[in-house]
């Protein structure tokens, strides 16, 4: 079996692998009773392991975010959907594959599922654009949500993006319009929308399938106007300072929840979801099948109002702060 990709911060806990692993070996090899002491290692690692992820910096969550085994879009469909069906195009001649969408099941409910897609290695993130969505993407998105919104299918999207495409190409298609129309269109929707950081969520290319009833986050995730690589270049002139950029943009989950970003943060297990994401998957199932009952309750004027305010409630303690500063001067 392959060895999982260890993070920076995580070579602690190589020693101990390692002597599991070769405890494992010998138990296999000859018939040496060995289970106490591989007891206690494993507990010792699983201990350890803990420790290091309950004390992540805002610079180390984004490795967490970005690691190449952590559940995509995709991975998650299939845990939840038998019924999947893919959808593509956006009907104007562009089928981008760094954004993904089509019909299923959640339960006995039919939904629509939307999502940006990395890839697992290098090949695969070449083909999905490293889940960096281009004009057709968002387009493409916008025609699944219109036609969930027809046939009245609550709607189910997947954050994972370190931001929508900056090329020349996508510029000259009219990234910058295609995401500016879904910000506006998801607010007139009628049906409840979920959306979840599974991953990165970055900058416009995030928010472009992020208006939603419910904006749900996963503890390692990260949430962000600007990567801190982005952040740390145009404010100090210097990428290396993006761990600084990271504390400073106040990305994770705790602070979102804090801010009244997100509604809810969702618990991890040790290690990650790249770990056990089978059990990721069970997490994130519940959570959506809980806050879509509670939306569901609602009238369409009901859901499009909450909708509407819990946006413009955003940042409103920011103008007031500012505007308290303002008079003690």
């Amino acid at each position: 079996m392959p060895r999982r990709p260890l993070l920076e911060f995580e070579k602690p806990l190589v020693e101990l692998e390692q002597q599991i692993d070769q405890i494992r070996q010998l138990a296999r090899d000859s018939e040496v009773d060995v289970s106490q002491q591989l007891q206690q290692l494993e507990t010792l690692a699983e201990r350890r392991r803990q420790e290091i992820f309950q004390a992540l910096s805002p610079a180390q969550k984004i490795q967490v975010a970005r690691h190449p085994h952590r559940p995509s879009t995709l991975d998650y469909i299939q845990m939840f959907c038998d019924d999947w069906i893919e959808l593509h195009g956006d009907r104007r001649g562009n089928d981008d594959q760094a954004l993904v969408g089509g019909v299923g099941r959640l339960g006995d409910r039919p939904v629509m599922l939307i999502g940006h897609q990395k890839g697992r290695d290098t090949k695969e993130n070449v083909a999905r654009n490293f889940g960096m969505a281009t004009p057709g993407g968002y387009r493409k998105a916008m025609r699944l949500m219109d036609h969930a919104d027809r046939f009245r299918l609550p709607i189910i999207s997947f954050i994972d993006t370190p931001g929508a495409y900056a090329g020349l190409q996508a510029e000259e298609q009219g990234q910058g319009e295609a995401i500016a129309v879904n910000l506006r269109e998801m607010f007139r929707l009628r049906v409840p929308v979920i959306a979840t950081v599974i991953g990165e969520g970055g900058s416009g290319g995030a928010l472009g399938i992020g208006v939603a009833d419910r904006l749900l986050m996963f503890e390692h995730s990260v949430y962000t106007v600007a990567s801190p690589e982005a952040c740390a270049s145009i404010l100090w002139r210097d990428a290396a300072k993006a761990p600084e950029a990271a504390a400073a943009l106040r990305i994770t989950g705790r602070d979102l929840l804090e801010l009244k970003v997100v509604d809810e943060v969702l618990p991890e297990p040790s290690g990650g979801n790249n770990w056990a994401p089978l059990e990721a998957g069970q997490t994130l199932r519940a959570a959506l099948e809980r806050h879509l009952d509670a939306l569901l309750a609602l009238s369409e004027q009901e859901l499009r109002d909450s909708r509407y305010r819990k946006f413009r409630a955003m940042g409103r303690f920011l103008e007031k702060e500012s505007h308290n500063a303002e008079c003690a001067a």
